[in-house]
């Protein structure tokens, strides 16, 4: 079992991802699918005259702003624009997947963060943000995707989830799959992004770090940054919810996906 993460950032490769998610189930291989939304995102939120913002916490992680109006725009662009595209070009490929987000049979559930610490970007003091619709998960709905994946449908899931009020919130991508590989038992999970993977002197390509230890994560998320860091942390939590190997690897590869396999990338674990 994978569980594969689809960055959302600008320049990921989705053609040549999508054609090598194809090959790997008919090959056999069940694949569970997760995907970002960032550039989307923004690209949306920008013609809506909604524009990006980020929060940035004491200890150095970057999210996305998400208010009311953030939110409309983000659920816009993950389930109207990339979840239906992903979904639409798998099925011109053969393969039957499906699109859900996490309100659907309560999939991913949440626990908002109503009051969130960030800090004043010119002034580097922190404030309490109490209008963020951003999300902790706390739970997976995994019979729902064994339900599906029993039943050869390939789930494409968009990183939304349902909060104790049935709210809709906004999750980080990379943490969401990182617990639905845990929930499912899953052995790998393929985090695919725009660069090569870990990079000890970004954007330095040549600097890629090939293998990370338990031991050594620590390291790790001291040299990672912006949102290398989140998929480091993603990948320690991968490997605390009984994940054996998580792979952070490149889309804009020839088939990324086995190229992660046989080693390309950053392997954690």
């Amino acid at each position: 079992m994978i569980v594969l993460k689809i960055g959302g950032g600008a320049g990921v490769n989705v053609e040549s991802v999508c054609a090598d998610v194809a090959a790997i189930i008919q090959a056999g291989e069940p694949l569970v699918i997760v995907h970002g939304t960032s550039a989307a995102a923004d690209s949306l939120g920008a013609r809506l005259n909604v524009p990006a913002k980020q929060l940035q916490s004491p200890s150095g992680y970057v999210s996305r702003y998400t208010d009311p109006a953030t939110l409309e725009v983000y659920t816009l662009a993950a389930v109207g624009e990339v979840n239906v595209g992903l979904v639409g070009r798998l099925q011109a490929l053969g393969v039957n997947a499906i699109g859900l987000n996490g309100l659907d049979g309560r999939l991913i559930q949440a626990r908002r963060k109503e009051a969130v610490r960030a800090l004043e970007p010119q002034t580097g003091r922190q404030r309490v943000v109490r209008d963020d619709y951003t999300g902790k998960i706390e739970a997976i709905n995994a019979e729902l995707l064994k339900l599906l994946l029993n039943a050869g449908y390939t789930p494409v899931v968009a990183p939304l989830a349902i909060g104790a009020e049935c709210e809709r919130l906004n999750v980080d991508g990379d943490r969401a799959a990182a617990m639905i590989a845990g929930a499912l038992g899953a052995e790998t999970l393929i985090i695919l992004t725009n660069v090569a993977g870990l990079l000890e002197n970004f954007p330095d390509e040549a600097s890629l770090i090939r293998q990370v230890a338990p031991h050594d994560l620590p390291r790790a998320l001291a040299i990672a940054g912006g949102r290398m860091k989140k998929k480091v942390l993603a990948a320690q939590e991968a490997l605390e919810g009984g994940v054996r190997r998580i792979i952070l690897a490149d889309s804009r590869k020839p088939r990324p996906i086995q190229a992660a396999l046989a080693g390309e990338g950053t392997v954690l674990g």
